[in-house]
């Protein structure tokens, strides 16, 4: 299989599947198009009409959309544990899912991610305030009644295609060092730390600076640079 990205750095929307087959053990191939080149649009559209990636080809299958293709993931690898194995957490979590997909819209066009920098903390007002306080109570819930009993650090217990749609929110809470409580700290730590993670940060740190999106860099302080 194929899954072709964005940019490792800043594409929220990539890391996603990319998170999720890599911590699997789904074996893939990858394909970087860098966004905002002159040749940006074209190759993207070569892949999916929708102009946008993610985009999984797995042969003659092409899933674009991340929530897409963790179903088709599902699907096709029914023994890897794409979803939580118990009906109830199960639905739980493709709730949480879809509501990442749509949702926390203040949270997430006040604080794009950008894995090679951490931004001095600051107020972002009361709809991002919102955004993080729900987030919170998401995760509360999701750890409360099915995480802590399955046993694991992550929402339903062991790692799933729910903690990859959150998983670049959680680089945006630590990024710009937006204050949580304790167990949220805790979950965001047990995802940094996975290894698809820490390779997913590595080639990000080591894509080509001419590479670099301006709206992506500005309008913050930035108190730590990561080396690049």
């Amino acid at each position: 299989m194929l899954l072709v990205i964005a940019n490792k750095l800043y594409s929220s929307w990539s890391l996603r599947p990319w998170i999720l087959m890599r911590e699997l053990g789904i074996p893939f191939d990858e394909e970087v198009i860098p966004l905002r080149r002159p040749d940006t649009k074209a190759r993207i559209l070569a892949r999916s009409g929708a102009g946008k990636c993610p985009v999984l080809i797995d042969g003659d299958v092409t899933v674009w959309e991340s929530l897409a293709i963790a179903e088709y993931l599902a699907e096709k690898f029914p023994d890897k544990g794409v979803w939580p194995a118990e009906a109830k957490a199960r639905a739980h979590a493709r709730s949480a899912s879809n509501e990442m997909h749509a949702g926390f819209q203040p949270l997430r066009a006040a604080c794009p991610m950008n894995l090679g920098k951490r931004f001095a903390a600051r107020d972002f007002g009361p709809d991002v305030a919102a955004s993080v306080s729900r987030l919170e109570d998401l995760w509360r819930e999701a750890r409360t009644r099915f995480g802590s009993k399955a046993g694991g650090p992550f929402l339903y217990g062991a790692f799933s295609a729910a903690d990859a749609m959150f998983a670049p929110v959680v680089t945006r809470l630590d990024t710009y060092q937006i204050a949580v409580a304790a167990d949220t700290r805790a979950y965001m730590d047990a995802i940094l730390a996975t290894a698809a993670f820490r390779d997913w940060k590595t080639g990000a740190l080591a894509e080509p600076r001419d590479w670099d999106i301006a709206e992506y860099e500005d309008g913050h302080t930035a108190v730590e640079v990561h080396p690049r």
